[in-house]
């Protein structure tokens, strides 16, 4: 596929191969057009070059950002929900003795009294019976402490 600029070289080479007469009006107008389609071409080219320039000027700041929001949010890579809403990982849940991951709850026939809490080191679920201090329970999968307030719903 012929670029712009190209076109318009083609359509100079047809009109000098014509050998329009530039003293007529019809030949004064043919180039004159040809001429306006060359500044065109050269000047969409340029804004080609300067959108590129933006976009790959985007796609770094959307990068440094993604690095900053990793950092002020304590983001993991290999959460479960892939980087996202991870402010909630800390989070403490009723278990229902169906907990996705859950390694710690050999109560299945007493889920009621149980808590629930993520691992902010593995991910992994962390069951307890919630007369438990959960600023003593550390996760059986990594032996990462449960730290943090917890919060009583």
């Amino acid at each position: 596929m012929m670029k712009l600029n190209e076109k318009c070289a083609y359509l100079r080479g047809l009109a000098d191969g014509m050998k329009l007469d530039t003293e007529k009006v019809e030949g004064k107008l043919i180039a004159e057009l040809i001429k306006l389609c060359e500044e065109m071409a050269e000047e969409i080219e340029e804004l080609d070059e300067a959108v590129d320039q933006l976009q790959d000027y985007a796609e770094e700041l959307d990068e440094d950002l993604g690095e900053i929001e990793e950092f002020v949010y304590d983001l993991e890579d290999d959460c479960e929900c892939g980087g996202e809403d991870c402010d909630d990982e800390d989070e403490l849940f009723d278990c229902d003795g169906d907990c996705e991951g859950c390694s710690g709850c050999d109560f299945e026939d007493d889920c009621d009294n149980m808590r629930c809490a993520l691992c902010s080191n593995c991910g992994d679920t962390i069951c307890f019976d919630e007369e438990m201090d959960p600023e003593k329970i550390v996760c059986p999968a990594c032996g990462t402490p449960l730290v943090g307030p917890v919060e009583e719903e």
